[in-house]
């Protein structure tokens, strides 16, 4: 079982930074696209960023010149430099992972416990 563990979440005040850390541990052969989502109260979960294997990344519309996803293969670990941060920021934070398991057939998406940001206005 692939283990995502998420960190950099915490308090901010609107237009300020926070970067956050998700590494993914066990017996891990590859990994695929990852990505952060992220869920406010009382709203769906949605997506903010992916980044595949290659690098190519996709930006939901609203973070957008405003967040950058970045990765480090060697590590397994994808990061999430968000600025301009918006109380509409406010919500738990979810990394998402691609992998295939050592031994195993393919691939299955895993996910984090969840990290919160909150931005204060």
């Amino acid at each position: 079982q692939v283990q995502l563990v998420e960190s950099g979440g915490g308090l901010v005040q609107s237009g300020g930074s926070l970067r956050l850390t998700c590494a993914a541990s066990s017996s891990i052969f590859s990994i695929g696209t990852m990505g952060w989502y992220r869920q406010a109260p009382g709203k769906q979960r949605e997506l903010v960023a992916t980044i595949t294997s290659g690098g190519t990344t996709n930006y939901a519309d609203s973070v957008k010149g405003r967040f950058t996803i970045s990765r480090d293969n060697a590590k397994n670990t994808v990061y999430l430099q968000m600025n301009s941060l918006e109380p509409e920021d406010t919500a738990v934070y979810y990394c998402n992972a691609n992998a295939r398991l050592l031994g195993a057939p393919g691939r299955n998406y895993y996910w984090g416990q969840g990290t919160q940001v909150t931005v204060s206005s």
